[in-house]
This record gives structure tokens, C-alpha cells and sequence, in this order.
């Protein structure tokens, strides 16, 4: 099965899984997590939230200097490629997923900010489609989306850390769904569209790599 092949089998089973927690698993879910204590859910759950929130300022960093490197004539090691690759493909992600977030317009679980419409609050369940606003964004979830779109870069690398990986992901949508912040569908999705990204990222490197656009 080629690479393309992989990728299109992957999203057709994503679509699937989506529809199926759409239509089953997301409000048992949500109620589920809303019925919680308040003190142990802040307490357990949201921590995990936190975990991409360095991820966006680190990759801007890390592309600064390892630009300036390139631009000091150094050649780049595997580690400082690898790095690079995953501060290319988060920023990458962000924008995908927030163009996805405004074509689906899913509603919250919970109310949150300028008392946006949700499934707990209003009972409003579901896609307004090309709807925008903090209300409407939902869908995919972008911390997963950003925590796929380094650890995919690093999964293909790296493969000997990947229960390491996997740890991290399942502890962000762990933190996520525990906290009612996303509903299960959006969180796949995410997971679909870093995943994606990183993949991509990391192919167009290496085609990048036997193809110099600057000559020496």
C-alpha cells in the first residue's frame, strides 16, 4: 500500500469514527464528565490540557536559531532536521485547524466564554457550518491537532519512544474529554490533522532534501 493509499484509507476511517461518536459517544461523554466533582476534575484533568501550551512558542524559537544556523553555513544533525520539521509542521497544523474549525462551527460541550451556546448550558448539539466565532470552534480539537503534529514527526523519526507518544496523546485527550473542554469526535479529528501534518511535513523534507532549491 502506498503512502497516499495509507493516507486515504486513515481518513476514510476517521470519517467513520467520527460519525459513529457524533452520533453515540459524544454527550454520554460530555454529561459524563460535567457530572464529575468540580475540584477533582480541575484538579486531575485540566493539567493534562496544559501540556502543547509551550509547543507554539518553542517552535518559533527553535526555527530562529536553527535558521540563524543554517545561515552561519552549519549543517543540520538529525536531532536539529527533526526539530525543525516539527517547528515547521505545528504552526502548519494551527492554521489548518482553524480554517476546519470555522467551515464545521461545532458548538462546545460546556459554556465557556461570551456565554457561547453549548450541549450542557442550551442543549445545542452539533455543526453550523461556515459559522465563526469562539462559540463556534469546536471542531477539531487544536490541542490535539498541535500535539499530533510533533509527536507524528517524532513517531517517524524516532519510532523507539513511540509508547512515550502515545502517552502523551492519550494523556492530552485524556485531560480534554475529562475536563468536558472537547467532545470525543473532536478529538479524533485533531488527532487526524496533526497526525497528517507531520506525515506530510516530514515527506516533503525528504523529497526537499534530494532536490536543493538553493545551489552552494
Amino acid at each position: 500500500m502506498t503512502p497516499i493509499q495509507r493516507w486515504l484509507l486513515a481518513f476514510a476511517l476517521v470519517i467513520v469514527a467520527v460519525a459513529i461518536s457524533y452520533e453515540w459517544l459524544d454527550r454520554p461523554i460530555a454529561f459524563f464528565s460535567y457530572a464529575l466533582h468540580p475540584g477533582p476534575k480541575q484538579a486531575l484533568f485540566e493539567p493534562l490540557t496544559h501540556i502543547p501550551d509551550p509547543l507554539i512558542p518553542g517552535a518559533a524559537i527553535a526555527f530562529v536559531v536553527l535558521g540563524l544556523w543554517a545561515l552561519a553555513g552549519r549543517p543540520l544533525s538529525r536531532w536539529q532536521a527533526t526539530v525543525l520539521l516539527c517547528s515547521v509542521s505545528l504552526p502548519v497544523a494551527s492554521a489548518i485547524k482553524e480554517q476546519l474549525k470555522y467551515v464545521f462551527g461545532r458548538t462546545w460541550p460546556e459554556t465557556w466564554v461570551q456565554n457561547n451556546p453549548s450541549l450542557i448550558h442550551d442543549g445545542v448539539y452539533g455543526f453550523n457550518f461556515f459559522r465563526s466565532g469562539a462559540g463556534y470552534s469546536s471542531f477539531p480539537s487544536g490541542h490535539t491537532t498541535l500535539t499530533c503534529a510533533i509527536v507524528s514527526v517524532l513517531w517517524i523519526v524516532y519510532p523507539r519512544y513511540r509508547p512515550i507518544y502515545g502517552a502523551v496523546v492519550l494523556a492530552v485527550a485524556i485531560g480534554l474529554l475529562g475536563a468536558d473542554f472537547h467532545f470525543l469526535s473532536d478529538v479524533i479529528a485533531g488527532g487526524f490533522v496533526g497526525t497528517s501534518t507531520g506525515w506530510m511535513a516530514t515527506v516533503l523534507y525528504d523529497e526537499l532534501a534530494t532536490k536543493p532549491l538553493v545551489k552552494s
